[in-house]
């Protein structure tokens, strides 16, 4: 495998304009009893390569400027940590990496420059104050969660649900191996601040309107409240259109009880960043509680482990068996009744 990339002496000697030659510089990975990198941009691995590929499905990712320093992803319950974990995450960093901590994009904070013997180490000092490390491979990722519980335009109480999402699918199903990577998120209303539907499962919180026929003056203030122009006036009263995403704007733009609304759960199904997008595409059903969301979580997992080919995204598996047969799968019981079958499969 060759990929691209420059160095910095190469930026230094060409005042940085190196735009044109960057395809010319590059480096090569050697796959055989260690790692080896191009010398003249990183050092050579010391650490055997069955090593590293072991100690990456623990959750330590090798730092490619160093010949055998790791980067470990420290796993938080759904973005969220108390003051003494945060304590015992820096003091874990200045014991046994290189003092530095970053935060990756599913909410984990990541300890830099690990060397290969402090792995150890590490890991029994982060259990001794409750904490894992993990979140790599193709299995089910840390749950990321947006701050829907306390935000104003939160719908739902996403701390809550996907703390439970985190406790039975993330814990619950660490050592199940899937197809692929598979990433949840939890958003409290449509404005998709953690990008639900770019995730393999989306959560995102909605308020359905209903209309109060009785109390309706057919004002207009829900009209004017809708950020995507869904919301109409028919015959003097309220009407949306199928483009309303159920942000609840318009039942909180009403003072007179006009609107009433049901509050409840979309799920997206098959979402995928990267080189290949795919917007997840949102399930008709509402799901109206915290257990009937938990419960098509898990079908979707065992849809994916059921159906899915090694190798294959969600995404590609949804695509291929169809919105409506997954949807229809998620909806019924078939796939928790042959949960043991479906686990025991060889992939």
């Amino acid at each position: 495998m060759v990929r691209h990339t420059c160095s910095v002496p190469f930026l230094t000697r060409t005042g940085g304009r190196c735009y044109n030659k960057m395809r010319n510089v590059c480096y090569s990975i050697k796959r055989s009893e260690t790692m080896t990198y191009n010398a003249n941009f990183y050092p050579a691995c010391t650490v055997p390569a069955a090593e590293v590929n072991r100690v990456k499905g623990l959750g330590f990712l090798r730092d490619k400027t160093t010949p055998d320093r790791f980067n470990a992803r420290v796993i938080t319950r759904n973005g969220k940590i108390t003051a003494d974990e945060m304590y015992a995450i820096a003091d874990a960093a200045r014991r046994f990496g290189s003092g530095e901590i970053a935060f990756t994009t599913r909410q984990t904070a990541e300890v830099q420059g690990i060397s290969f013997e402090n792995i150890q180490p590490f890991c029994q000092f982060l259990a001794m104050h409750g904490l894992l490390v993990g979140g790599t491979g193709p299995r089910v990722r840390p749950v990321v969660s947006c701050k829907g519980t306390t935000c104003v335009f939160g719908l739902i109480d996403t701390f809550s649900l996907s703390l439970k999402i985190h406790e039975l699918h993330y814990i619950g199903y660490h050592q199940v191996k899937l197809p692929h990577k598979f990433k949840i998120a939890v958003g409290g209303c449509p404005n998709n601040c953690v990008k639900p539907d770019l995730n393999d499962v989306g959560v995102i919180g909605a308020w359905q309107p209903v209309l109060v026929a009785d109390a309706c003056k057919g004002c207009g203030a829900c009209v004017k409240a809708c950020p995507i122009g869904a919301a109409a006036l028919k015959s003097g009263q309220f009407t949306n259109t199928s483009d309303c995403n159920l942000c609840g704007r318009c039942v909180r733009a009403c003072h007179v009880g006009g609107l009433d609304y049901i509050p409840g759960y979309r799920l997206t199904l098959g979402g995928r960043w990267g080189k290949q997008v795919a917007r997840g595409q949102a399930l008709r059903h509402l799901f109206t509680s915290e257990e009937e969301v938990l419960a098509a979580v898990e079908k979707a997992i065992l849809l994916f482990r059921d159906k899915g080919v090694a190798g294959e995204r969600f995404a590609d598996t949804v695509a291929r068996i169809g919105l409506d047969e997954a949807e229809r799968l998620i909806l019924s019981d078939e796939l928790p009744q042959r949960k043991a079958e479906i686990l025991e499969k060889v992939l």
